[in-house]
């Protein structure tokens, strides 16, 4: 995978829209910089991983809090 990914890369990655991807950027959830003349979004390969780890946790963490304590 190359360092700098396009929205599109992400996007298909995640498998959501394009628009979804930008909205992800937007909000500032997504870690993303503009670049070229035309304003180009990228987003760092590192801190797309990140990203994804991050979301894995936050699920973990709402799984945890639904489940029931356990009787003994």
């Amino acid at each position: 995978m190359p360092r700098f990914l396009t929205l599109a890369d992400v996007a298909e990655q995640l498998q959501i829209s394009a628009a979804a991807c930008y909205a992800l950027v937007h909000s500032g959830e997504l870690p993303a910089f503009q670049i070229g003349g035309r304003g180009q979004w990228r987003v760092d390969e590192a801190k797309f991983e990140q990203f994804i780890d991050d979301r894995h946790a936050v699920a973990r963490a709402m799984l945890a809090a639904e489940s029931p304590t356990p009787r003994s």
